[in-house]
């Protein structure tokens, strides 16, 4: 039995913790805060409760299986997953809407040529196929192994199949995920709903591969799902998996080094001056506080890949309603920037700031836990922003009126919203490095291919032999999917060695 420290209770760190447990070793989990979720946050006043993280779960299967091999109850006996639907209501520049229905690729097809006009439906539908065999060539690579040692081949190679396009007498194949929008979807709606699912991580569609297409990719063929009582429920219930498997916690815990003996990491030191030993180490926090961590430098070999630094953060905006959620209204809208163009170009100029009307995601969950009672509605608005801002001090008022914003652009999909509105609460990137210590607020993005490697993350192992990172952002990448799955991966390299190559 090894003994074994983790820092953070962020979920790829539980998910670690928990199978780590599990396979019989003694694990001991330091969070400097006062709770565990990392970024899976509630904030609550007057009755109200909001979900200040991730507000919907791509892809359950894979807390279905940390479930699966960590204890008898399944998922679903310790949180009420509910299938969004429609998955999304998408109101666009030029007033059109369209819902896509959950997971249905026919579903959508239909929906987009009704909305959009026909043929609309079938350009998607093609797209989404296409979409499908770049997620097929690196499902396994990025998602289900550890990084490969050869990684390169990884930045190298495009798997998105673009359809030839004749240029200026030449013969070209989308590389970026622009392109291929405007050349294979070729309507500024569709390239709306294409690009939308880069901005949400932060992404510049003009920069971003191809490959990343699986985004929306995976969403349609996974479908989106809600977490009854909000996300920060599937954090309590792994939570108590972890307990239940005898993982101890310490909170208010700040880590203040990780100690090496012979060049293998043999515990942690606590700002209190404590030391505690251990036989491996895994990291849950963003690279920049484990270089600091590690003799003051970065735990990476020669030839690793860097761990990819966040360009963005996201602003949110809570909001508490008089009046009873409409019955049919979705779960989820996406209001369209009015002007693309400028919205990306304020967003990842070299300015780096935020730009007026931009897309705004509102979630309007259907949860009687989130209200005082029927008559009321809790929602929440989110939009990117850039990560590092120099503000020069003025963050509070810059955001303040942002957020008047974004609220302005939700009407669009809530028209009465300002006459029943209560009050509201804004979080900051400010908020998001005070709760993961991440520089700047970043969101991590998910690991993708291309690109010359931009998008990949630094691998679960490290140079310093025993020392393990995991979480949004290492390998796989940022997301509630990916988080959980380098969970698995580092309870695997610690449990069968380095030569472990994911599950078969």
């Amino acid at each position: 039995m090894a003994r074994i420290a983790v820092i953070g209770a962020g979920m790829g760190a539980m998910a670690a913790a928990a199978r780590l447990a599990v396979a019989g070793h003694r694990v001991a989990v330091y969070e400097r805060t006062e709770t565990y979720g990392g970024a899976v946050r509630r904030f609550e006043r007057d009755g109200f409760g909001f979900d200040t993280g991730p507000g919907l779960l791509p892809l359950p299967a894979v807390y279905r299986d940390l479930f699966v091999k960590t204890g008898k109850e399944p998922l679903e006996a310790c949180v009420e997953l509910v299938q969004v639907d429609p998955s999304a209501r998408h109101v666009f520049a030029d007033g059109t809407e369209v819902s896509l229905p959950n997971a249905s690729r026919a579903g959508i097809v239909t929906a987009l040529d009704e909305a959009l006009g026909a043929g609309t439906g079938g350009r998607w539908g093609d797209f989404l196929v296409r979409a499908r065999e770049a997620w097929d060539r690196t499902r396994r690579p990025l998602l289900e192994e550890p990084l490969w040692p050869n990684w390169q081949v990884l930045a190298e190679r495009e798997p998105y199949p673009a359809v030839p396009h004749k240029r200026f007498l030449r013969t070209r194949r989308a590389g970026t995920l622009a392109e291929v929008g405007a050349w294979e979807l070729r309507d500024p709606r569709l390239v709306a709903l294409l690009e939308s699912h880069a901005l949400a991580y932060g992404l510049d569609p003009r920069e971003t591969p191809a490959s990343a297409a699986v985004l929306p990719y995976l969403e349609h063929a996974f479908g989106v799902w809600y977490v009854r009582g909000g996300i920060q429920e599937l954090a309590r219930a792994v939570y108590e998996r972890c307990l239940a498997r005898k993982v101890e916690f310490s909170f208010g815990a700040e880590v203040s080094g990780v100690l090496e003996k012979d060049g293998r990491a043999a515990g942690l030191e606590l700002a209190d001056g404590s030391v505690v030993e251990a036989d491996f180490v895994v990291s849950g926090v963003a690279p920049g506080a484990l270089d600091r961590l590690v003799r003051g430098t970065a735990p990476r070999g020669e030839g690793e890949v860097a761990p990819q630094r966040g360009a963005a953060s996201r602003l949110t905006v809570l909001l508490a309603l008089r009046g009873a959620r409409p019955e049919g209204a979705a779960h989820r809208t996406v209001v369209h920037a009015e002007d693309r163009e400028a919205e990306l170009d304020a967003l990842f100029g070299t300015a780096g700031g935020m730009a007026a009307r931009a897309t705004v995601t509102v979630l309007r969950p259907d949860d009687p836990g989130l209200v005082p009672d029927p008559g009321h509605e809790a929602i929440t608005l989110t939009s990117t922003v850039p990560a590092q801002p120099d503000w020069s001090g003025a963050e509070s008022e810059v955001f303040a009126r942002h957020a008047e914003d974004l609220i302005t652009v939700a009407e669009r999909a809530v028209p009465d919203l300002r006459d029943r509105l209560l009050w509201h609460e804004v979080r900051t990137p400010a908020a998001i490095a005070e709760e993961t210590g991440a520089e700047g607020g970043g969101v991590p993005a998910p690991a993708l291919a291309a690109a010359e490697g931009r998008l990949l993350h630094a691998s679960n192992s490290t140079a310093v032999s025993g020392l393990f990172t995991v979480g949004g952002w290492s390998h796989p990448g940022g997301g509630l999917p990916h988080a959980g799955m380098s969970g698995a991966l580092v309870a695997g390299l610690i449990v069968e060695g380095p030569e472990f190559r994911g599950s078969q």
